[in-house]
């Protein structure tokens, strides 16, 4: 018997970090994600096999049923500790699958190259609570943590707003196709984020200002989906930018490493990495290619 699962990849468009807080977020699941499936195996264990989207397996091993019951401590993380780990939150969650199996034969599948940060994690987490038939965001806030914008987009087929009200997420379809998305591209910086780091970064630096700050982002946030013209979209990107610039005390990615650009670069998800939202009246590409970045999909090869 063979189950195949499939979840979304993900950007936060507006709200990152403040997610975190409370702050209403606006975020498009992507074309791209990750497959799961899911065979019957033998001998009490789970064969894994992980395959990057040019079918390259980047990750292979075999994890004991005991494994996943017992989550022994390690002192070093792995791809297959955290794997471990991951299944080991989904059984105490609901322990059927591994107390009625045999054993199990795994493969994933990205179909975006997994150092785009477009989500390997949440699309997997996404991907084990379907096939044990658990909560993914619980599985999500007792593995990883996190907001769970990127589980949501794992979810949803539609762009979304999302929030956390006490604790508990609030996920909203939202109807965004204005005239302009001929207007928007996404350019991969050519390296990873990592998310964990950026959001220790948030506590550490976010002010104590925080209401008006969540206030302020919501009417951004607003304005973006609700932007009628591409002027009225790249000044309400604009906004977001300076916000978050002051509350993390980072410059913009456009004042880094884009300042003579015309138009409007904005950071999505954690600052510093994976892609950003440009927005031009002009095709951009030949600028971003002469600076490197050769990584540039248009919003209709982007977004679902």
């Amino acid at each position: 018997m063979k189950n195949t699962f499939y979840s979304n990849g993900k950007l936060l468009i507006t709200g990152e970090y403040l997610v975190l807080d409370g702050a209403r977020a606006f975020a498009l699941p992507t074309k791209f994600g990750q497959n799961l499936v899911i065979e019957n195996g033998s001998n009490q264990e789970i064969k894994w096999k992980s395959y990057d989207f040019d079918k390259h397996v980047w990750f292979e091993d075999s994890i004991s049923f005991s494994e996943v019951i017992n989550n022994p401590e390690v002192k070093i993380e792995t791809v297959k500790t955290t794997l471990i780990n991951i299944l080991h939150e989904a059984y105490l969650l609901n322990s059927d699958f591994i107390n009625n199996a045999e054993g199990y034969i795994v493969y994933t599948q990205l179909t975006f190259p997994k150092n785009w940060g477009l989500g390997t994690s949440s699309t997997l987490l996404n991907n084990i609570a379907q096939w044990t038939k658990i909560d993914a965001f619980t599985l999500l806030k007792n593995s990883f943590g996190g907001s769970g914008y990127d589980i949501a987009c794992a979810q949803n087929n539609t762009p979304i707003t999302y929030r956390l009200e006490q604790n508990r997420p609030v996920v909203e379809s939202v109807n965004f196709n204005p005239d302009f998305t001929q207007n928007i591209f996404f350019v991969y910086l050519n390296k990873k984020q990592n998310s964990k780091a950026a959001i220790n970064a948030y506590y550490n630096n976010k002010n104590q200002h925080l209401a008006e700050s969540i206030a302020a982002n919501n009417k951004i946030t607003d304005a973006v989906i609700n932007a009628k013209t591409l002027k009225e979209f790249a000044r309400a990107l604009e906004k977001h930018e300076i916000q978050l610039s002051n509350i993390l005390e980072l410059q913009t990615i456009k004042e880094i490493a884009f300042p003579d650009f015309n138009g409007v670069v904005k950071s999505l998800g954690a600052w510093g990495g994976d892609f950003v939202m440009v927005v031009s009246k002009e095709d951009p590409k030949e600028y971003f290619i002469s600076k490197g970045y050769e990584t540039i999909l248009t919003y209709a090869e982007m977004i679902l």
